[in-house]
């Protein structure tokens, strides 16, 4: 029975990997698309503010989708790699693009105190995990 469960486990995982891929394509053609609509736009090659956030938005997306896809192949079909590292990764890159394309003038100052803790949480997690992780191997 569990053979069974295992290799149902994998093959979601891979029609998860496939269907991961199709909307990182997506997002990817979506865009470039909005890269080249922003262009040429008057006044050309040139980006507000506003389009300039919406972009690196759309782009640290694509890269989350991207880290995501990468951790879940390291994690679940190699199976080296510990499951919460994957998971505070990720975490920290969604976080990372959270602030890249905050709006400071518009947040409110408790969200901001919100998100410092939940990066400060975050790094010290990681780090911990990494240090015991050191810890654990053998010389």
């Amino acid at each position: 029975m569990f053979t069974i469960l295992k290799k149902y486990e994998k093959i979601m995982i891979q029609a998860l990997m496939v269907m991961m891929a199709v909307v990182l394509g997506l997002a990817t053609i979506d865009l470039g698309w909005l890269i080249i609509k922003d262009i040429i736009k008057p006044p050309y090659f040139l980006l507000s503010v506003d389009q300039l956030l919406e972009i690196f938005g759309l782009f640290m997306l694509v890269l989350i989708g991207i880290e995501l896809l990468e951790s879940i192949m390291k994690t679940y079909i190699t199976q080296d790699q510990p499951h919460y590292e994957v998971v505070l990764s990720v975490a920290i890159i969604a976080i990372a693009r959270k602030v890249i394309i905050l709006d400071v003038k518009e947040t409110d100052s408790l969200s901001l105190v919100g998100i410092a803790a939940i990066v400060v949480a975050l790094t010290v997690g990681y780090y911990l995990m990494k240090k015991s992780q050191v810890r654990e191997k053998p010389e």
